[in-house]
């Protein structure tokens, strides 16, 4: 006879359980009171399924219960691109991904999010779409400095500028004088300034090390011509711009750098950290676990800006990380149609200057980096650390998500590091089917995700859920 008869429960027992205060998986039982979607207990020890109702009890054996995955760099394009990406179907990725909250950035959507009404808009459309919990960030383009306070008060979880061409008409470049514009207006905020870190100057090199003639010889369809047009030197110019601004403002508005490719950058980001600069930084799975040397020509489904640089570069990003230099690693999940990767095109045509910048990840970042993790002896709970609890602290949730913990929400990935699979076509849920890991075999199968209690993902009963239960985070 079960001897809890409360129908709101929900039970989840596993021998391994990532909690914030232990260093490694622990067995453990959760229970969650689905009514509210909140953790209400938690036993540091398996119970049986005698002690619950059997519909409640959720044994997962040997899986990993991780908090669910906080992606804080993904493009829904939504509404106006939504041919490239839309709610549905990026949240519906995430799910399947064991993601269970997403930050939309605020483009490539038309409008953009950098005003308010334009934030209503991005809401209406999202509305009753969503299959995860979704938050918004805000926009910082040149004369919208008075929208930025509104937008806080509004929802948005921080701001992103370019200071180099975005790629879209409607969201142009800052300058420093926007930059300090917008700096003004966030003085005492809670929020934060992020910004696609790459900046012409008077030091740039395109070619750094090659001849203008040896470059006009290389092939379009050959990455290494893309690689040559966007130098680690862009990124120095902007990181460099961003830590003086930092200091002047007495780090008053705390900043971030979103896409971190550059290793070139590392020494100065660690001398800012030290002088206890208010500076965060993020990078991608696709800078950890790809590398420009194995970029087969033709393939501009690897093209991103910044872009993937050599094996050398990727190792010491890794280094970085893992001493803390780099805070968290996100998606930049960036999808495009497919003739927008020249995909229309013979390989040994695609011109990867012309081709769209974007890598579509959003589904399969874990086991994309726990892949390449595992082989470096990192443990679950660094896992945990860099794609979730340092993403919700970023964006002002980490009074209630990404760790396990009593009160929080009962936002799960639960999965299985030693099973591997195929990236395939058939597997894929966003919108457009573009992805460089397409064919390849890695670690990590998500079998449940889990948001405030309800499984919105499950590999082994049919995979998605009919009715999306995503909450808008405003």
């Amino acid at each position: 006879m079960a001897s809890n008869q409360n129908n709101n429960l929900m039970i989840i027992s596993s021998s391994r359980i990532i909690l914030p205060d232990s260093t490694e998986p622990t067995p453990g039982t959760i229970e969650i009171d689905k009514s509210t979607g909140k953790i209400i207990k938690i036993h540091p020890y398996k119970l049986s399924i005698n002690d619950y109702n059997e519909e409640q009890f959720l044994d997962v054996g040997n899986n990993v219960v991780m908090p669910g995955v906080i992606d804080a760099h993904v493009h829904l394009n939504e509404p106006g691109r939504t041919q490239w990406e839309g709610f549905e179907t990026g949240t519906k990725a995430a799910a399947a991904g064991g993601v269970t909250t997403v930050i939309d950035m605020p483009l490539n959507s038309i409008p953009p999010t950098t005003s308010v009404s334009n934030l209503q808009e991005k809401i209406n459309a999202a509305r009753g779409k969503c299959w995860v919990d979704v938050g918004f960030f805000g926009g910082v383009i040149p004369g919208n400095q008075d929208e930025l306070v509104p937008l806080i008060k509004a929802g948005v979880k921080g701001f992103k500028g370019f200071l180099i061409d975005s790629g879209v008409d409607e969201f142009p470049r800052v300058n420093e004088q926007d930059v300090r514009k917008a700096f003004e207006k966030l003085q005492g905020q809670d929020s934060f300034l992020m910004f696609h870190a790459e900046m012409e100057g008077s030091n740039t090199n395109i070619l750094e090390t090659e001849s203008k003639e040896y470059y006009e010889q290389i092939p379009p369809n050959n990455y290494e011509k893309f690689l040559l047009s966007r130098p680690q030197s862009l990124e120095l110019n902007a990181i460099s711009l961003i830590i003086d601004l930092t200091k002047q403002y007495k780090n008053n508005v705390k900043t971030h750098i979103v896409h971190l490719s550059a290793s070139d950058a590392i020494p100065l980001i660690q001398q800012a950290k030290s002088d206890g600069i208010n500076l965060t930084v993020e990078t991608c799975f696709h800078y950890l676990c790809l590398s420009s040397e194995k970029i087969p020509n033709g393939k501009t489904e690897f093209k991103c800006c910044p872009p993937i640089r050599e094996e050398s570069n990727r190792e010491k990003l890794w280094q970085a990380l893992l001493d803390g230099t780099i805070d968290y690693v996100v998606s930049d999940h960036s999808p495009c149609t497919a003739d927008l990767k020249k995909f229309d095109d013979k390989e040994e045509e695609r011109d990867f200057i012309k081709a769209w910048g974007g890598i579509s990840t959003l589904q399969f970042g874990l086991p994309v980096l726990w892949t390449e993790a595992k082989n470096r002896g990192v443990s679950f709970k660094q896992l945990s650390t860099w794609l979730s609890k340092n993403t919700s602290k970023q964006v002002g949730l980490h009074d209630r998500k990404g760790e396990i913990k009593v009160g929080f929400d009962a936002d799960f990935v639960i999965w299985d590091p030693e099973e591997k699979f195929e990236v395939t076509s058939e597997l894929i849920h966003f919108k457009n089917k573009v992805t460089p890991y397409l064919g390849n075999t890695i670690f990590g199968v998500v079998h449940k995700s889990i948001i405030r209690g309800n499984i919105v993902y499950d590999k082994s009963n049919g995979g998605l859920i009919k009715i999306p239960c995503g909450e808008l985070l405003v």
